[in-house]
């Protein structure tokens, strides 16, 4: 569609986290005096309830109960469009690219309703109790699981399952060589998502932004141009002049503040430096200077009062001087 082929394999990872939920179901039977005599696991398929019926009473070869009863089979029985869940259409999802300066996008999802249909075929109504005990509990009315929707961003999406009904079907009325079946039916509504496809978009790594934040007739508007402060080496910083911390160097922490109290001379008065620090250059900026260190020089008063910590400087492009 739209000349984009993809496939995010969705449909067929709804149907296998449906099934793994109930793979691991067993039963155990028991004689008079409540010693186990026989435990089984409780197969499952992807398959219509008709044709597992079909080949219980034709193939005869499954003769033993405990091979062909209990047994399980599911199926998907509908979608329908979920409007209650979406989300903004314009909204995306950003990943990290293999490929250098390079982003993976992917849009919002489309909601839909997946429905679900368990059915449980036993011979014995008792075996038939055994699975459905160990199964409702998990219902409140919904349980959620987490699913690896998209493997290119590594996307994990949380997905409710809500069951909606049960009901039990007992339809023997053949004689007594026709093997009875009990079937208990349970319905589920699965929340699901539908994605789209994954797009690389290269990565913004500069912006060049001119503002206008006022129109003055006499001037056609004020323009401020924004140019990132360049950062200085302590040795290359001029003696007696306000400096602001932009790096405190390899290795410094808040804790490790002996090269900054020896570079400034107040390791009688120990000091805690951090970035955004204001401090005078001494008389020789590069004696005991810190490792990897730099200082962006501090503007005047007025400029300072309305910089951004001096990391950014922000000046008057037009010419004029009726800032505030």
């Amino acid at each position: 569609m739209y000349g984009n082929h993809f496939y995010n394999e969705s449909t067929r990872r709804y149907v296998a986290v449906f099934g793994t939920m109930f793979n691991d179901i067993e039963i155990t039977r028991k004689d008079n005096s409540g010693t186990a005599i026989q435990k089984m696991v409780v197969p499952i398929n992807y398959a219509p309830m008709q044709k597992i019926l079909a080949k219980l009473e034709q193939d005869p070869n499954l003769n033993a109960p405990a091979i062909t009863l209990p047994r399980m089979s599911f199926e998907i029985t509908g979608m329908s469009y979920s409007a209650d869940r979406k989300l903004g259409s314009l909204n995306k999802t950003t990943s990290g690219s293999t490929t250098a300066g390079t982003l993976q996008t992917l849009f919002s999802p489309a909601p839909y309703d997946i429905e679900f249909q368990l059915n449980i075929m036993t011979k014995y109504n008792e075996d038939g109790m055994k699975i459905l005990e160990q199964i409702l509990p998990y219902f409140k009315p919904d349980c959620t699981v987490s699913v690896k929707m998209i493997d290119a961003i590594n996307k994990y999406v949380d997905i409710p399952i809500v069951l909606g009904s049960v009901s039990q079907e007992d339809s023997y009325e053949s004689d007594f060589q026709t093997r009875r079946a009990l079937i208990w039916t349970l319905n589920f509504t699965m929340k699901a998502f539908f994605y789209g496809p994954v797009t690389n978009k290269k990565q913004i790594t500069f912006v060049d932004v001119d503002f206008y934040p006022t129109l003055v007739p006499s001037e056609s508007g004020e323009q401020l141009e924004i140019t990132p402060a360049v950062p200085e080496t302590l040795s290359a910083l001029t003696a007696a002049t306000s400096y602001r911390i932009y790096d405190l160097g390899s290795g410094i922490t808040s804790a490790n503040q002996t090269a900054w109290n020896t570079y400034l001379s107040t390791s009688a008065s120990p000091v805690v430096y951090k970035i955004g620090d204001t401090f005078t250059a001494p008389a020789n900026p590069a004696t005991n200077a810190p490792a990897g260190a730099t200082a962006t020089r501090l503007r005047s008063a007025v400029q300072e009062a309305d910089s951004w910590k001096a990391m950014t400087i922000v000046t008057d492009g037009d010419g004029t001087e009726d800032e505030t």
